[in-house]
């Protein structure tokens, strides 16, 4: 158990916050309140680069799925380094 398993164990905790929110959404929520503001604000720094780029389909907003895809990605690519490297 190292910095490898501590990387992964953070994007598990993104995954967690950002998954959340999301459920959040479909929910009356008032967002202006704590905890909501500060789950939404840490949510949107993953997402918003994402809503950017790909606009709503309809009602529906994918960018989510992109983003927690890619964080995915990210997740695989930085734990395989350090596990490579005997972090």
């Amino acid at each position: 158990m190292g910095i490898s398993y501590a990387v992964y164990k953070t994007f598990d905790l993104i995954f967690l916050i950002i998954a959340i929110t999301i459920v959040l959404t479909w929910l009356p929520v008032k967002w202006y309140n704590e905890p909501f503001k500060s789950l939404k604000t840490f949510s949107e720094f993953f997402l918003a680069p994402f809503r950017k780029i790909i606009p709503p389909i309809g009602m529906i907003d994918i960018s989510p799925i992109i983003a927690l895809f890619c964080l995915g990605l990210l997740r695989q690519a930085i734990v395989s380094l350090l596990s490579a490297i005997g972090l």
